[in-house]
């Protein structure tokens, strides 16, 4: 494929990496006011928000089978309307069953563009032969923190209704312009997926190292979820921050996350794959030890910053690999994982709070930080390029 068309199609699948983050935060600051429409408690809301859980991760596996013999571009536009379409719906709802509902086709759309388009990614990045993964996760965060900031901004003066519609038409709109390019574009084909060393790398079989490389996922995907329905409530509670404050700590963990991925490609290219993740899962565990147990508010905001910049890395290389060694499937496998580690961080945090105390419960965070850095360390010979520092991966 011409260099032209793969700087098109880089720019495409950056586009949707971008939308997703936008519509997802774009939804989330809502959920107060749908409670308040649907006359919800907190427990009917939080069950009628499995829906969005429950519909992801049924549609992943599916998802990876329709990549396999549709082709991901197809399959990340359909998914992206579904997806932008529904976040319109639950407006228009007025009872938690009802929410839970609508929720169910949110998560379906959410969970089937996530691994249409890493499936994309990961062809591309092997065609590219340049590890620019981070990148594509980083204009996810970035897309994120917009749909949050305006989010907040237009609340006071827009309903739900017209905020979640004016969602629906930026993100057909966007899918329109950038989709042109996916359905125009066959995905790359690399002339080798991975070397034949890797398939059976430690002893282990292909599916095995796979499955290592969502827990990889799941590991950092248990520290984001934790970091953002906890950290601000450490803060606050163990630390007596003001609000203020406390919003911050989530703030400060994003936005080094962030950075952590748009410096990635260039952190990837000195380390390489293995040692990127061996790195970040302890700088991370060292962080989020410091964020949890450190006596003042402001050197716990250092510790979440920390936690950020170590784990920015992990998530992308994971799914990289996964999809490197298996195309589709290892990309379900890998998301599955990770998404369920983003849905088990919170409540295991909440239960371990109960039985010890919340700073106690926040190091199960470094502890999976440590575990990730163990687990790289033991596929370490499976990774698809064994960087030096100083050299950059070809």
């Amino acid at each position: 494929m011409p260099g032209r068309s793969l700087t098109a199609l880089r720019a495409a699948i950056t586009a949707f990496f971008a939308l997703d983050g936008f519509i997802f935060a774009g939804w989330v600051v809502r959920i107060p006011d749908i409670k308040h429409q649907t006359h919800a408690s907190s427990g009917a809301l939080g069950l009628a928000l499995l829906g969005v859980s429950a519909g992801a991760v049924l549609t992943m596996t599916l998802t990876g089978r329709l990549c396999r013999r549709y082709g991901s571009h197809p399959v990340t536009v359909v998914c992206m309307v579904v997806l932008a379409l529904s976040v319109a719906l639950p407006p228009l709802t007025h009872s938690a069953p009802a929410l839970g509902a609508v929720l169910l086709l949110f998560g379906a759309g959410y969970g089937g563009v996530n691994v249409a388009f890493n499936t994309a990614a990961v062809d591309l990045v092997a065609a590219l032969r340049r590890p620019v993964m981070p990148s594509f996760h980083a204009a996810f965060s970035l897309g994120g923190m917009v749909g949050a900031g305006l989010g907040g901004l237009v609340a006071g003066a827009l309903s739900p209704t017209r905020h979640l519609l004016g969602l629906t038409v930026v993100g057909l709109l966007v899918t329109a312009v950038a989709g042109r390019t996916l359905l125009r574009c066959e995905p790359p084909a690399p002339p080798e997926r991975t070397p034949a060393r890797t398939a059976e790398a430690g002893g282990k079989s292909r599916r095995g190292v796979v499955v290592v490389f969502g827990l990889v996922a799941m590991c950092t995907a248990y520290g984001e979820g934790a970091m953002a329905d906890w950290g601000a409530l450490h803060l606050q509670q163990d630390l007596a921050a003001s609000a203020g404050m406390a919003a911050a700590g989530y703030a400060c963990f994003a936005l080094a996350m962030t950075i952590g991925r748009l410096t990635g490609t260039t952190l990837l290219a000195r380390l390489g794959r293995a040692r990127t993740v061996i790195a970040g899962g302890t700088v991370a565990a060292a962080g989020m030890l410091l964020g949890a147990l450190a006596p003042s508010v402001w050197a716990a905001l250092a510790g979440f910053a920390v936690t950020g910049l170590g784990l920015a890395n992990l998530f992308p290389v994971a799914v990289d690999q996964a999809g490197a060694l298996a195309g589709a499937s290892g990309v379900a496998v890998a998301s599955t994982l990770g998404y369920g580690g983003m849905l088990l961080g919170p409540p295991a945090i909440g239960f371990m709070a109960d039985w010890f105390s919340l700073p106690t419960a926040l190091t199960s965070v470094a502890a999976l930080a440590a575990v990730a850095t163990v687990l790289g360390l033991a596929a370490r010979h499976a990774f698809t390029d064994t960087a030096s520092p100083g050299r950059r991966s070809r």
